[in-house]
């Protein structure tokens, strides 16, 4: 935030306001909230919790690796890891990694962006969440078909789907 410590807080304020109000909406319409937590973590994890966020839960998309987040995991809320678990200078993500319940992982993409070694400085695609899968594979030292599985599944109670057979039909 650029600006006088006043003109932050009114700032931040409104901040908190509209994303109160995106939880509300969320809630409505009974859609899971994508969540981007940057430099704000103490404070989203409060209003998530007060504003009973739990009630469609949702993910942290590009989790950034603060502990302080993981009690949102009791709260109904998932954990995206994307491309940025390949990255030599990931040490935080991936010594939080093991602690995130494999019943709140998810696989993502943050394409165009954040693009997965061996890409990296490339544009960034869904085929590459594979990569991922295999970085968190290897560093939780289970198969990938087991990390692709639970994702998968995942995905599914988020977003309320019985199955992936529309994709296919």
């Amino acid at each position: 935030l650029e600006g006088t410590q006043e003109e932050q807080l009114v700032e931040k304020e409104r901040q908190a306001e509209l994303f109160l109000k995106q939880i509300e909406l969320a809630k409505k319409y009974k859609k899971p909230l994508i969540v981007h937590i940057r430099d704000a973590s103490s404070d989203a994890k409060k209003l998530l919790i007060q504003s009973n966020a739990s009630e469609v839960g949702g993910v942290l998309h590009c989790y950034n690796a603060d502990e302080e987040l993981l009690v949102l995991a009791q709260h109904n809320f998932y954990f995206g890891v994307g491309g940025v678990v390949t990255f030599q200078n990931a040490k935080k993500l991936i010594s939080v990694l093991p602690k995130i319940p494999l019943e709140k992982l998810l696989l993502e993409t943050d394409a165009p962006y954040l693009t997965p070694t061996p890409h990296r400085g490339k544009r960034n695609e869904p085929l590459y969440t594979t990569l991922v899968a295999e970085k968190i594979a290897q560093l939780l030292d289970t198969s990938v078909d087991k990390i692709e599985d639970i994702t998968t599944e995942n995905s599914l109670k988020l977003f309320n789907m019985n199955s992936l057979s529309f994709m296919f039909a």
